[in-house]
């Protein structure tokens, strides 16, 4: 069966620093799969890697079977991937409805997006605050924007950076809520996250990485049983 990803023997550099020193990872289609690791360990640059946001690559990336190691990042996109930075990436001068308006539907996704009325169901703080600029929402709202966003594209691979940093716990609490939802809906999502309370019930498995390896892999059925290797590995 076709992965949704399948990253083989991948190295990404930026400008003269090597990061990531053979990531090999498959992601099967509707699995969440969270991306552990201390900082520095090359989580965030193998989300941008993929999109071929970072300088030289090498090795194999596939989505759906089509390999993505040689096109540029718009093309990546248009094979059905949503990418939420850590940064989110919202326009300033947009309120929240324009800002979900504006991305096209990406011409090679698997199906179509979520209408407004659709994600208004599942984000019902952003139809109270539609009419507000993107910036001017609370973190969690900006978060949920920035979320949204892609899920207007139909994109169905959803690489999502650091969701819950720095965010209240009920917002937390709300964003957990989203993935499940989305997980029932057999969306595709590979977090990258820091906070290990909130990944540990929504992911299938977990990768953890080290100096731009994946050193571990833990199937959630293991999670109880492999906590002192993960706590040893993560410091936590």
């Amino acid at each position: 069966m076709t992965a949704a990803l399948e990253i083989v023997d991948l190295h990404a550099w930026y400008g003269e620093s090597h990061i990531l020193h053979g990531i090999n990872l498959r992601v099967e289609a509707g699995e969440v799969v969270t991306l552990l690791g201390r900082n520095g360990a090359g989580r965030s640059t193998t989300l941008r890697a993929i999109l071929g946001l970072t300088g030289r690559r090498t090795g194999s990336i596939k989505v759906n079977g089509t390999e993505a190691i040689g096109l540029p990042t718009y093309q990546v996109a248009h094979l059905g991937i949503g990418y939420c930075p850590e940064e989110r990436g919202l326009f300033a001068s947009l309120t929240a409805e324009e800002n979900l308006l504006l991305p096209p539907q990406l011409k090679g996704a698997q199906g179509t997006g979520m209408t407004l009325d659709e994600i208004y169901t599942m984000f019902p703080n952003l139809y109270e605050r539609r009419n507000s600029q993107g910036t001017r929402l609370s973190g969690g709202e900006q978060q949920m924007l920035a979320v949204a966003r892609i899920l207007r594209t139909g994109a169905r691979l959803l690489l999502l950076d650091e969701m819950s940093e720095g965010l209240a716990p009920v917002i937390v609490q709300s964003l957990a809520r989203m993935i499940m939802t989305l997980k029932a809906k057999a969306y595709t999502i590979v977090m990258v996250e820091q906070n290990f309370r909130f990944a540990a019930p929504l992911a299938d498995r977990f990768h953890v990485l080290e100096h731009g390896q994946v050193v571990e892999t833990i199937a959630a059925s293991e999670l109880t049983s492999r906590m002192p290797v993960l706590t040893e590995l993560l410091g936590v």
